[in-house]
């Protein structure tokens, strides 16, 4: 039930806003959270660390226990942490970090009681909380992000708990800047995430999606091209699902071989944009543009990027 969007700019713009529109117009497919994976300028030396922090009561020591973690694997804060100024017990944080080796930083970092690390990447950003988007966006200030892409998620839980930490979209941990959004439900998930966790990989939830995100991004690390690991995940992955995979240079998408889970998409030259429901793309297009449904079985496919600064 949940709905999933993806939208690539011509150029760099506020790409939170068209996220935000296209989630407002899906809030009805579930309202128990709202996220996003934004992809802003590339950082050429440092990291954005997104996480969220249980218990506003004890930030200070969780912050401190963070940059311990740093400090013993030779990086730092390069930017003082920031963090959401509500009253509610969870809090969300912005960090900037210094060049590290991510996987070895992360198995450590995961250690952290009171501390999910969300995201990282030189330009991913994860920002997802409770409720639905335009309560997120107050919140997190998404229409005020300026960026070239991104997907988005609304959540209907059916399974795993309502929390932040389980919301969409997930980060593909612990490759930097891949992030992916659910519609479906998967039943070969145990099988899967007992083989990759016994290659190492780790999960901070019981939600099937954070398995999608972990299990292409091993395909990637293996040198399949993002195209190759769309296509193997439809003989792999089984259910019925359509998924959004977003890199730094594409945005992917795959679904089953029912082909049960809708998505429309437009796409013109440089730009695309795409969402579980047709009306939602339309809120972005006003005038009469053709939109194709993507509802063939098994089908993926990928939408370039354009880098910052050509035309």
């Amino acid at each position: 039930m949940c709905g999933i969007a993806g939208r690539i700019l011509e150029q760099p713009g506020l790409i939170g806003v068209d996220l935000v529109a296209l989630m407002q117009a899906q809030a009805h497919r579930g309202s128990d959270s709202t996220g996003f994976a934004l992809y802003g300028e590339p950082r050429q030396n440092s990291y954005v660390v997104r996480g969220v922090a249980s218990d506003r009561r004890a930030l200070d020591q969780t912050l401190d226990g963070f940059l311990q973690t740093l400090r013993a694997h030779d990086s730092d804060l390069i930017e003082d942490p920031s963090w959401d100024d509500t009253t509610q017990r969870h809090v969300s944080l912005r960090m900037i970090i210094g060049e590290l080796d991510v996987r070895t930083w992360l198995a450590e970092a995961d250690l952290q009681e009171g501390l999910e690390i969300q995201s990282v990447g030189r330009s991913l950003e994860i920002v997802k909380d409770l409720g639905i988007s335009q309560d997120v966006s107050l919140k997190h200030n998404i229409t005020d992000f300026v960026g070239s892409h991104g997907i988005a998620n609304a959540r209907m839980a059916t399974e795993s708990r309502v929390s932040p930490t389980a919301s969409h979209p997930f980060w593909a941990r612990p490759f930097p800047d891949i992030a992916i959004v659910h519609n479906g439900q998967l039943t070969n998930y145990f099988g899967l995430k007992a083989r990759l966790q016994r290659q190492g990989y780790t999960f901070l939830t019981e939600n099937d999606s954070e398995l999608i995100a972990v299990w292409i991004s091993d395909q990637l690390s293996r040198g399949l091209t993002l195209e190759e690991a769309l296509h193997s995940s439809v003989g792999e992955l089984d259910g019925v699902f359509t998924y959004i995979i977003s890199t730094p240079t594409q945005i992917g998408m795959a679904k089953d071989r029912w082909a049960i889970k809708p998505l429309a998409v437009f796409a013109h030259e440089q730009e695309m944009a795409t969402a579980t429901e047709e009306q939602a793309v339309r809120k972005l297009y006003t005038d009469e543009v053709p939109i194709s449904n993507l509802d063939g079985p098994g089908y993926s496919t990928t939408w370039d990027v354009l880098p910052a600064g050509r035309a």
